[in-house]
Order: structure tokens, then C-alpha cells, then sequence
């Protein structure tokens, strides 16, 4: 489909559901946002805001998972399509491809602020001093190509503790373990011998070796819900759980955070890029729908006044983005300039 015939075809889906909703059938009032399971505690945060601050029918917020909801977000434009994605990574080019085939052809991409990916235990709990290549070697199904031989910390390392690996932390299709991937395991996995000839040669097999997780029960998957993460830690203390900063913050009377490289997961160490774990969490509007939904441009302005710095989503911990990605994340979400394929170049 050319360029011109999606755009054609946007403004009829659009024109159909504004139709729906002037007639009051069949249609939708209510702002739908998918995503993040990070994001979601900060979406609802803003929901609820909006809410009490217009008249608009309160958004509807589902954890699904970033690519679970950059899938949904994707699927086309309409009253039964979402109008937001929220994301705890940045759109991949394949998602945008996805939605240019499927007719969704203008999007925003406004970034809302830092999270970081933190680990945790019990207060009181096993007492780690991480780096990238303990947590790799200690996850990985085939450390640096190698059958993973490693049941207790320390058969890392002899200084580690004389305790089993076990690891609850997100699935493969979150954008928390996308992060986790890129941030600490590709850092760790690039550190060992041969690895980055590896790359070179043969980048499938790079990032196979990188990422792929153990399945032996070392490393448990729990979803999309952190908060059952957060349960699992508090319940064993020699459990280590891998999780968005902001769950760390909210329940620091349950769990304590691990440090990476000799640096602890704090706000100022986020806000600061000193801590490996640093990440940033985006939102992704569909344009198309700015005019039809009820409420959607002043949603996307309520998260612009609400991740500010010492606003209502730093208390439940959102670390502020730098103050020149605020500003462009301010002119995003007034002026809603598309993405481009130029964009992931």
C-alpha cells in the first residue's frame, strides 16, 4: 500500500469512528492504553489525575507487556484499536513497520521519563555486590558458549555466597527484559573472550548466546505483574528479584535493592546515569485518533504536567527525564510530529 493510500485510508477509519461516536453506538468514549507493566503504575497515577481534573470518562489502563501492546497498538486504527502504547523500551523498527502495514502511519513518540532495572531481596536477605558479568554468567543458558555449570554464587565466584541461584524476574516479551537484556546481559556477555569476534561473524548466534536465559529453575519468569516479583523475593531470602526501580521505591519496607558495580539503585543514580540499570519509558500515541477519542490530547498533556520534577509521579518513583528531553518531550505532546523510518537509523 503506497503512502498516499494509507493516509487516505487513516482519514476514513477515522472519519468512521468519529461518526460512531457523534451517534453514540458502537462506539468509544473512553481513552484505551496498553502496555508496560513499569509504566502501568504511572498511567494510572495520571489516570486518575485526569480524571479528577476534567470531565472526560476515565482512560482504561491494561498491563500487558510492551510487545504485547506495541502488537495491539499496531493492529490498525478504530474504536476497538488502543490509543496508546505504553513502553518500557523504545519502539523496535519491526513494530513500526508492523503499524505502517496495518494502516497506523502517524505516531508520537514522547518519552516520559527514567526507570531503571533494578535487583532486589528480601530485607535481610542474600547480600550480592552484582556486575554485569556475575548476572550473566549466573542467567545465561550457555555463559560465553559454554554448558551453564553454575547452581550456587559461588561457583561464579568464590567471594560470592555459598548459596543457590534463583532469580525471579520478567518474560520475554517485556519490555523490562528487553532492557535487562540490552543493559546488563549484553554488557556482561561482551566482556568474555571471543565475543565480540562472535558479533561479527555471526550476530544471530551473538545474541543467542547473549540473552538466552537458563530453564533450569535458576531463573524463574513471573509475568507481567512485578508486584508478584516483589512477593516472591520478601519470601525467600535467598531469592533475588529483577524488576522496574519504581517497584524497588515502592516497597522499600519489603525488599532492598542489590547494587551493580559498587553502585546502588537510588533515584540520583538514575537521574544521574551512574547506574548501569538506567533506562527510559516512552508512550506512543496513535494520531489518528487525537480528534475522535474524547479526551486524548489533554491524557497526553496531563502525563507532561504530571513528570515533572517534584510532581505527582516522582513521589511513586519516576525519575524526571534530563531537562532537553523534557523539552522535546513538551513539544511532542503539543505538536504530535509524527515518527519516521529516519527516526531508528
Amino acid at each position: 500500500m503506497t503512502i498516499k493510500l494509507r493516509r487516505i485510508s487513516a482519514v476514513l477509519c477515522v472519519a468512521m469512528l468519529a461518526a460512531c461516536n457523534n451517534a453514540g453506538g458502537g462506539s468509544r468514549s473512553t481513552i484505551s492504553t496498553v502496555g508496560s507493566s513499569t509504566v502501568y503504575p504511572f498511567a494510572t497515577r495520571v489516570a486518575e489525575s485526569f480524571t479528577r481534573n476534567t470531565e472526560f470518562a476515565s482512560p482504561i489502563i491494561e498491563a500487558t507487556g510492551t510487545g504485547a501492546g506495541m502488537a495491539l497498538f499496531c493492529s490498525g486504527l478504530g474504536a476497538d484499536k488502543p490509543d496508546i502504547a505504553n513502553a518500557s523500551r523504545r519502539m523496535k523498527k519491526s513494530e513500526f513497520d508492523n503499524c505502517l502495514a496495518n494502516g497506523v502511519a502517524e505516531i508520537t513518540e514522547i518519552q516520559i521519563g527514567l526507570d531503571g532495572i533494578a535487583f532486589a531481596t528480601a530485607i535481610g536477605g542474600i547480600a550480592i555486590d552484582l556486575t554485569p558479568e556475575i548476572v550473566y554468567r549466573a542467567m545465561a543458558a550457555k555463559p560465553y558458549g559454554q554448558d551453564q555449570t553454575a547452581k550456587f554464587w559461588n561457583d561464579i565466584d568464590p567471594s560470592l555466597p555459598n548459596k543457590p541461584i534463583l532469580v525471579y524476574g520478567p518474560p520475554s516479551t517485556s519490555g523490562t527484559r528487553d532492557a535487562f537484556n540490552e543493559l546488563v546481559m549484553h554488557v556482561g556477555c561482551e566482556a568474555g573472550d571471543g565475543m565480540a569476534a562472535l558479533a561479527a561473524q555471526d550476530e544471530d548466534a551473538f545474541e543467542a548466546i547473549c540473552t538466552r536465559a537458563r530453564t533450569d529453575g535458576a531463573f524463574v519468569e513471573q509475568g507481567e505483574q512485578d508486584n508478584l516479583i516483589v512477593q516472591k523475593i520478601e519470601g525467600n531470602p535467598d531469592a533475588v528479584g529483577v524488576f522496574g526501580f519504581s517497584y524497588l521505591d515502592a516497597n522499600r519496607d519489603r525488599v532492598t535493592g542489590l547494587s551493580m558495580n559498587g553502585v546502588e539503585p537510588t533515584y540520583e543514580n538514575i537521574a544521574q546515569f551512574k547506574y548501569i540499570g538506567a533506562r527510559p519509558l516512552f508512550i506512543y500515541v496513535k494520531n489518528a485518533h487525537l480528534d475522535a477519542i474524547p479526551g486524548l490530547r489533554e491524557f497526553v498533556a496531563e502525563w507532561m504536567t504530571s513528570a515533572i520534577p517534584g510532581g505527582p509521579l516522582a513521589d511513586v518513583g519516576l525519575v524526571p527525564n534530563p531537562e532537553d528531553v523534557m523539552a522535546r518531550s513538551k513539544a511532542a505532546a503539543i505538536g504530535f510530529t509524527p515518527m519516521t523510518a529516519a527516526d531508528f537509523e
